[in-house]
C-alpha cells in the first residue's frame, strides 16, 4: 500500500472487506498532525457496537473521535484545521443515516461538498462503492444505492483524488 501521499482531500471507495478503511487510516497516519475520526456508524445493535469498539482500538491513542452520523458538514466545518487530518468513514452510512432520518439528499450532499470545498486541513473519505452488483429486488434499497452513488460522484467530483480499493491493492481513479 506504498500509495504516493494525497495533497488536500481524498476518496477512497471499494466494496466490502476490501481495504478500503485500513488504507484511508494508513494514509492519515502518513501525515503530521493531530488525527480525528469522524464516524457517521451508529451503534443500533450488537454487533454494531463490537465492529466500533474494534475500530476503535485499530485506530489506537493517537485519534480522536467526533460522532456526526447525520451532520456531516458541521463536523468538518468545526473539526477542520491545517494541523489535523480528518478521516470520514463512511459516507455508505451516512447516507443509510439520511435514508432512515428522511433527510433530503440534494441539500446535504451540497453541503459536504461545500465543507470540502472550505477545509482548512487534509481530508479522506471512505466509501463503499454498492453499485457494481445486482439490481437490488426492493424499492428502499435501490433508493440506498442510487443515494450512495449520488453521494460517492459529487464527493469524487469535489476531493482533489480518489482511489479505489480491491483485494487491498489501490488503483487511482483522480
Amino acid at each position: 500500500m506504498n500509495e504516493k501521499p494525497f495533497d488536500k482531500s481524498l476518496l477512497v471507495l471499494g466494496g466490502a472487506r476490501s481495504g478500503k478503511s485500513r488504507f484511508a487510516q494508513a494514509q492519515a497516519e502518513s501525515r503530521s498532525g493531530n488525527l480525528v475520526y469522524i464516524a457517521t456508524a451508529q451503534a443500533l445493535d450488537d454487533e454494531m457496537t463490537q465492529r466500533i469498539a474494534r475500530h476503535q482500538d485499530d485506530r489506537g491513542a493517537r485519534w480522536r473521535t467526533v460522532d456526526a452520523p447525520l451532520d456531516l458538514a458541521a463536523a468538518i466545518a468545526a473539526e477542520s484545521r491545517a494541523d489535523r487530518v480528518l478521516l470520514i468513514d463512511c459516507l455508505t452510512l451516512w447516507a443509510s443515516n439520511l435514508l432512515f432520518a428522511e433527510r433530503d439528499l440534494a441539500p446535504a450532499i451540497e453541503t459536504v461538498t461545500n465543507a470540502i470545498t472550505l477545509a482548512a486541513g487534509p481530508l479522506i473519505f471512505v466509501s463503499n462503492e454498492v453499485g457494481l452488483g445486482i439490481v437490488p429486488d426492493n424499492a428502499m434499497a435501490r433508493r440506498f444505492r442510487d443515494m450512495a452513488g449520488e453521494i460517492n460522484q459529487a464527493v469524487a467530483a469535489a476531493v482533489d483524488q480518489a482511489v479505489f480499493i480491491a483485494a487491498g491493492l489501490p488503483l487511482r481513479l483522480k
